[in-house]
C-alpha cells in the first residue's frame, strides 16, 4: 500500500466521519512518523508491513466513532501537544477562551491592592490532561515573568487515572522549575484538602472545567463511540449544575480576598451558573463568549 493508496483507503472506510481525509492524514502521519509535507511530496513511497497494519487497524478504530486523539495519543491545544487517552475529555478549542480570560485576569490579579506579592497560587480543579493549567503557566512566562515566577499551581482531578494524565503532561511540557511549582492531589473537589494543614490551601485564582452537561444530554453524546469518561462529563443533574453546585461555595472559601474563579460551562447552562456564582458571594460575575460567540466561561471574584 502506498501513501496514496493509504489515503484513497482511509476516506472509503470512514463514511462516518464529517472529516474522513483530514483523520486519514493525520492517522497516516502517526503511524508512518511522517510529517504532513513528508507524505504529499512522497505519495508513492510504499507502506512497511508494521506501517500499514498499525494504519488500517488505526482507521478501523477511527470508524467505530473513537476519536483520532485517543488513537494518536496525542491533541494539540494552545500550540502545545497534549499527551491523552479515554481517562481524559480531548481538549477542545473553546476552552482556549478560557486561558484568554485567566491572562487578563492574572493581570487584574497583580495590580490588585489585596494581591499578596509573595506568592501567585494557582487551582487547576477537575484537571484532567493538565491543558489548562499547564498551559496558563507556560503562557504566563511569556506575558508576565513576575507572576510566573512566584506561582505556585495545584492540580485536582477525582480521578486517580486522569491525575496520573495531568502528571505526564506536565513532565512532558513543563520546564524542571516549572515542575517544582506543581502539586497534585486526587480529590473530590476540595474535600481531601480539608484536614491537609501542610500548607496554605488559599487560592488567588481557580481554574475549572468541571462536568457541566446535563446528565440525559452527557449519555447521548457516548452513543456516538467517542468513548470520553461520562465522569467528565455529566453534571449529575437534570440541568448539569449538580457538580458546579457543590463547588461554587467550595471554591469561594478557597479563595483568598480579591481571588477570582473562572470556569466554563458552555452554552448548556452559563447563565444559571452566574446566578449561582451571585448567590454564593461573588462579585463581579461575567459570562465570556467563545470564539463561535456562545457563552462559555462564567468568572467572579471574592471580594
Amino acid at each position: 500500500m502506498t501513501i496514496q493508496e493509504a489515503k484513497t483507503y482511509g476516506k472509503a472506510n470512514l463514511p462516518g466521519s464529517p472529516t474522513p481525509e483530514l483523520d486519514t492524514d493525520v492517522i497516516l502521519q502517526h503511524a508512518t512518523g511522517f510529517d504532513r509535507t513528508h507524505l504529499l511530496l512522497n505519495r508513492g513511497y510504499a507502506l512497511t508491513a508494521e506501517q500499514e497494519a498499525a494504519f488500517t487497524e488505526a482507521i478501523g478504530k477511527r470508524a467505530t466513532g473513537l476519536p483520532v486523539a485517543y488513537i494518536t495519543h496525542e491533541k494539540e491545544f494552545y500550540g502545545r501537544n497534549f499527551y491523552v487517552d479515554e481517562n481524559v475529555l480531548i481538549p477542545k478549542p473553546d476552552t482556549e477562551t478560557l486561558i484568554e480570560k485567566a491572562l487578563e485576569t492574572a493581570s487584574e490579579i497583580e495590580k490588585s491592592k489585596s494581591f499578596n506579592s509573595d506568592f501567585f497560587r494557582i487551582c487547576d480543579l477537575c484537571s484532567g490532561s493538565g491543558c489548562i493549567g499547564i498551559t496558563f503557566l507556560k503562557e504566563l512566562l511569556r506575558t508576565s515573568p513576575g507572576l510566573h515566577e512566584k506561582a505556585e499551581i495545584t492540580f485536582i482531578d477525582i480521578s486517580e487515572s486522569a491525575l496520573k494524565v495531568t502528571m505526564l503532561n506536565a513532565v512532558r511540557i513543563f520546564s524542571e522549575s516549572e515542575n517544582g511549582k506543581a502539586r497534585f492531589f486526587r480529590s473530590d473537589l476540595f474535600e481531601s484538602l480539608d484536614g491537609n494543614s501542610s500548607r496554605d490551601w488559599k487560592f488567588d485564582l481557580i481554574l475549572t472545567n468541571p462536568p457541566y452537561i446535563p446528565s440525559k444530554e452527557a449519555a447521548d453524546l457516548l452513543k456516538d463511540g467517542r468513548s470520553e469518561p461520562i465522569l467528565a462529563l455529566d453534571g449529575l443533574s437534570g440541568d448539569g449544575l449538580g457538580i458546579i453546585r457543590r463547588l461554587l461555595p467550595q471554591a469561594f472559601g478557597r479563595l483568598k480576598k480579591g481571588g477570582k474563579i473562572i470556569m466554563e460551562t458552555g452554552e448548556y447552562n452559563a447563565k444559571e451558573a452566574a446566578a449561582l456564582m451571585e448567590e454564593c458571594g461573588f462579585s463581579g460575575v461575567h459570562i465570556t463568549k467563545d470564539m463561535n460567540g456562545m457563552d462559555r466561561d462564567v468568572s467572579g471574584t471574592k471580594a
